[in-house]
């Protein structure tokens, strides 16, 4: 079983966030909303803060066998030994952040709604690429507004990996991963359930079940 989500970590969080990830990537394991990398996005946050936090989140990753990525900063996913990073459109080029972190490294890019710029990020050695917001989204404005239909047609172009993102819940996440996502970005649905994550990781199991198998 493929593990589908990519989760994103909220933006106020320290080492001690530690073992709400673990409960929450527990939760998925065998499941298919088993959690396949884990973005830390601690937007606005000191570096000495984001280091701490990833030095604390990385061995809760490695454990579980999910990556670990930096938002934004190959810098500081070079200094913080993480597995990768994610790149936004403003946020330096692919090919600087590969010379940076080696040929290991996993890196991202954010192409909003547009095939012309993920081609880009393929083109200068991207690993995959995001593609959204999909939905309306309490975690952050989206400036973009992406249709499932991009999606089929990508996957249609090429086999480079793609990342559902935006205001995904267990609802709106099948139509999603039928319209040809390889993994879907989530955040708020995850960490503001108001039973838990745990909670809501199950709820994405369920959803995503195929039909017919029972959990």
């Amino acid at each position: 079983m493929t593990p589908a989500l990519y989760l994103l970590t909220p933006s106020g969080i320290g080492p001690d966030f530690a073992d709400p990830l673990a409960a929450a990537l527990d939760a998925g394991l065998g499941s298919p909303a088993e959690v396949a990398c884990v973005q830390l996005r601690m937007k606005d946050a000191p570096d000495d803060a984001i280091l701490r936090t990833a030095e604390a989140l990385l061995p809760v990753c490695a454990a579980r066998g999910v990556g670990l990525f930096v938002n934004d900063r190959a810098d500081l996913a070079k200094k913080a030994g993480a597995d990768g990073v994610h790149l936004g459109q403003s946020d330096g080029s692919v090919g600087e952040a590969r010379h940076l972190l080696g040929e290991d490294a996993e890196i991202g890019v954010t192409c909003h709604d547009s095939y012309h710029l993920a081609m880009q990020a393929g083109e200068a050695g991207a690993d995959y690429v995001a593609f959204g917001a999909f939905y309306p989204s309490g975690t952050k404005d989206a400036a973009y507004k992406a249709e499932p239909e991009l999606l089929t047609t990508w996957q249609a172009m090429t086999v480079l990996p793609c990342v559902a993102i935006g205001g995904i819940t267990p609802q709106t996440a099948p139509l999603l991963l039928r319209a040809g996502a390889d993994f879907l970005a989530v955040c708020g649905a995850v960490w503001n359930h108001a039973e838990g994550p745990e909670a809501a990781i199950a709820a994405f199991a369920r959803a995503l079940q195929p039909q017919g198998d029972a959990l």
